[in-house]
């Protein structure tokens, strides 16, 4: 199974001429939902993503490169050579996958709506997903295990299940391939683990792995709490590697798959890591509904925040005050705010603004203002974008070559217009598609990685709310 491309190189401008997109006949607009339903359906769909660019066409022979490492890993992997020759990009020949869910908060963190919808070659208008609003969940997706070639060559229909007996439900969806935010099950597990105190979040870890990942790279000896710390808000693969084989070190992946399905969130697994390294993280899956739900737990409003169909009622006492104060304000920190958020470019005329959030000032010279997120320069000053924000934001990015992924609490500013949500976005474009006249980066700053819309579709998803809430 093949579930990463190789890396594009910088990305130039680029001119096309109009194709046909997706090869599927134009579908009707689904309507019925609710207003929050109905409009983040829209917004997915005003994003028009015929316009973007596929830097590795699969006729040119994709599937044939060696796997792409995670991403920010500084090691340079080889690639098996390209049977086609050189690439030349193309439009992209199908309507990507997108799974976007938004859950509305009251005052006090408490779910008010939640809304989910689907999107791809066989959706290409975006569709609904009925979503229980006590549940906080829907039984009607047949998700599918991601494959890039399935997408590529199989109208993006995927063909193994990721949950048995759905086999009738009336949504059919590959999921896009969560990347960096399966962290936040990672981060899970492991406050789980503290809360019991099976660990303790201020001892060293001595990560000794039995065999070298390139991803994982070599021995560390780090307190646990700054493992964390690295893996949230700089998304350093070797530091989330350390935490996962801590995880199986523990014999807690089996019940942390467990938990999560007990718990009403039973598309969240990590499943085939590598017990000896911390590696091998493909078989991890994740929905747009579930990680949002996930989310919600880390938020802690009061009270039941969703009853499960058994009954059993979940609240934020899932995980203890610390924990849930920790991850909150670790998510906080993020570094990489570049994708339903691009303040790290504010002022560039590309990318689009997305979310108006607070950079946060962890990252940014006093002198300049510009950010330096883990050796990344982005060079330029935030403190414009920062004068201008109008609410926080707690995420988890996550990118490789065909996942693009961004997972928040949002909360307004004092003073600015109300709106406190979770938006949580898996899609397949990652850093193998970019868009059309893309403008080429200043010379020595970090690239903007993958498509500008989704900062627009950020942008959409915040003033959806916004509305919805005042």
């Amino acid at each position: 199974m093949t579930l990463f491309r190789g890396r594009r190189a910088a990305a130039t401008a680029l001119a096309v001429t109009a194709v046909l997109f997706g090869g599927v006949a134009a579908q009707a607009a689904p309507a019925g939902g609710s207003p929050l339903a109905d409009a983040l359906r829209q917004a997915v769909d005003n994003q028009n993503f015929k316009d973007v660019i596929d830097l590795t066409p699969p006729e040119q022979g994709r599937s044939m490169h060696a796997p792409a490492v995670e991403k920010y890993d500084p090691t340079d992997m080889p690639r098996a050579p390209r049977v086609f020759g050189p690439m030349t990009p193309a439009p992209i020949h199908q309507t990507p996958n997108m799974d976007a869910a938004v859950i509305e908060l009251d005052g006090s963190g408490r779910p008010t709506s939640m809304a989910d919808v689907l999107l791809s070659p066989q959706y290409p208008h975006g569709v609904v997903v009925p979503v229980n609003q006590k549940q906080l969940g829907t039984d009607q997706i047949r998700y599918r295990w991601w494959d890039d070639d399935e997408w590529d060559r199989n109208g993006g229909q995927g063909t193994r299940d990721v949950l048995a007996g759905r086999e009738q439900a009336a949504l059919d969806f590959s999921s896009p391939y969560p990347a960096s935010v399966l962290k936040l099950m990672v981060g899970f597990g492991l406050m789980r683990l503290a809360d019991q105190h099976r660990i303790n979040l201020d001892a060293t870890y001595d990560y000794r792995p039995v065999t070298i990942n390139p991803t994982c790279g070599d021995a560390t000896s780090k307190p646990i709490r700054q493992y964390f710390d690295e893996m949230i808000t700089v998304s350093k693969n070797e530091s989330t590697c350390a935490l996962i084989k801590l995880l199986h070190d523990q014999n807690y992946i089996d019940t942390l798959n467990a938990t999560f399905t007990q718990l009403g969130m039973p598309t969240l697994m990590i499943t085939g890591t590598d017990a000896g390294n911390g590696g091998h993280w493909i078989g991890s899956n994740m929905s747009s509904i579930d990680t949002a739900k996930l989310l919600l737990i880390v938020n802690g409003g009061p009270g039941t925040l969703w009853t499960n169909p058994d009954g059993s009622r979940v609240t934020r006492d899932v995980l203890s005050a610390s924990s849930r104060q920790l991850f909150l304000k670790t998510l906080g920190d993020q570094g990489h705010n570049e994708m339903l958020s691009t303040t790290n470019w504010c002022g560039r005329a590309y990318p689009a603004p997305g979310i108006p959030q607070v950079t946060p000032q962890r990252w940014i010279d006093p002198n300049d203002g510009t950010m330096t997120v883990d050796g990344l320069y982005y060079g330029q000053d935030v403190r414009p974008c920062n004068a201008a924000a109008e609410v926080t934001m707690s995420h988890k990015t996550g990118w490789v070559d065909t996942t693009g992924s961004d997972a928040a609490i949002v909360h307004s500013l004092p003073g600015k217009n109300k709106r406190n949500y979770i938006v949580v976005v898996f899609c397949n474009l990652g850093t193998d598609y970019v868009d059309v006249n893309r403008p080429a980066d200043p010379p020595g700053v970090y690239p903007v990685p993958y498509t500008q819309k989704y900062g627009q579709l950020g942008k959409a998803i915040d003033q959806i709310v916004t509305g919805l809430q005042r």
